[in-house]
């Protein structure tokens, strides 16, 4: 495929994971499970936990300074922001809002896209079409969670799989970086209790009830996510190299969303990508949901693994059902 000469570039890059790890061994004193039972059925070893006083503006603060410091460029050059997570704050203003004002960039366009573990691809999909249109310049897209926060710790089905993490990208028309080729983001809403958080919104507002039921924490059917996880990320993926005309041994690179190591095994096969090819951190981090992506593109760009024009696949799935994919030209 032809690189596409308005194709929005990655200018910076940037990540960060709170200090405290939390392992297995750890959380086996806390619930009945075993360091052996997590790492068989997720791959998982250890996570991030921010502190108590840390909020997921927090998280997108140190990301967005650390890409915006990667690409050289001054906040005050930011006339757009981004931010996909389902950990906000508040529920309003947006974490968008609350970046804006921590990083002192002007009065610019802010708002926060929620689509769950898939929201980074669809944040970066959304700057991508609203720098196409020429009313701004340069975005910054980033994808943060404090996961922690909405997590039962003594539910051992749930707890053992997520931690906190941010990560940003900052995107423009013009300059030298990875290019980004094309897109695909789609929904399925007909199960939304598959994976949601019961209470808190207009449907069930908090209450003694809820409060008492623990409906204010992640709820999730495992073995149906799994499932449906494997296939949309599948589907997600074919489609979009499809689009443009591409197989899989053209692609050099898989970053997936780090879910779950069995996932990502079957995503392999399912895709006719070799295993080796896909990156994956979650062993260190487990499931950061909107921050996966970036923390692991972070990550593999900084251990020197892209190549000069070397294609890359960015693949999700998230609650809703959401899924998404991009293409990414190093």
């Amino acid at each position: 495929m032809a690189s596409d000469s308005s194709a929005s570039v990655m200018l910076g890059l940037g990540s960060y994971a709170p200090e405290l790890r939390l392992t297995n061994e750890e959380l086996c004193q806390r619930i009945d499970t075993s360091d052996e039972w997590i790492v068989s059925r997720t791959g998982i070893r250890e996570r991030r936990i921010a502190s108590k006083d840390e909020t997921t503006s927090d998280l997108a603060l140190a990301a967005a300074r650390n890409a915006l410091a990667d690409g050289g460029i001054a906040p005050e050059e930011i006339d757009l922001v981004v931010v996909a997570t389902i950990t906000p704050d508040m529920a309003f203003p947006s974490t968008a809002c609350r970046l804006q004002h921590k990083l002192g960039l002007g009065n610019v366009c802010c708002f926060d896209l929620e689509a769950a573990c898939s929201g980074f691809v669809y944040a970066l999909d959304v700057a991508d079409g609203l720098l196409q249109s020429g009313r701004y310049h340069k975005a910054l897209v980033v994808g943060a969670e404090k996961l922690s926060s909405i997590i039962d710790w003594e539910d051992r089905s749930t707890c053992v799989l997520f931690g906190d993490g941010a990560g940003a990208i900052v995107l423009g028309l013009n300059g030298k970086g990875p290019r980004l080729e094309g897109f695909l983001c789609g929904a399925d809403g007909a199960n939304p209790s598959l994976l949601c958080q019961p209470a808190g919104g207009a449907e069930k507002p908090a209450s003694k009830d809820t409060l008492r039921q623990r409906e204010h924490f992640l709820k999730m059917n495992g073995r149906e996510i799994f499932k449906n996880a494997v296939r949309v990320m599948e589907y997600a993926g074919r489609t979009l190299l499809d689009r443009h005309s591409l197989t899989p041994e053209d692609i050099a690179h898989v970053i997936p969303h780090q879910a779950n190591a069995r996932i990502v095994e079957s995503l392999s096969q399912r895709l006719s990508v070799p295993i080796e090819k896909f990156y994956c951190n979650l062993e260190r981090y487990g499931n950061t949901s909107a921050a996966s992506i970036p923390l692991a593109l972070d990550e593999a760009r900084r251990a020197g693994l892209f190549k000069p024009n070397e294609l890359g696949l960015l693949v999700a799935f998230g609650a809703g059902l959401t899924w998404a994919s991009a293409l990414i030209r190093f």
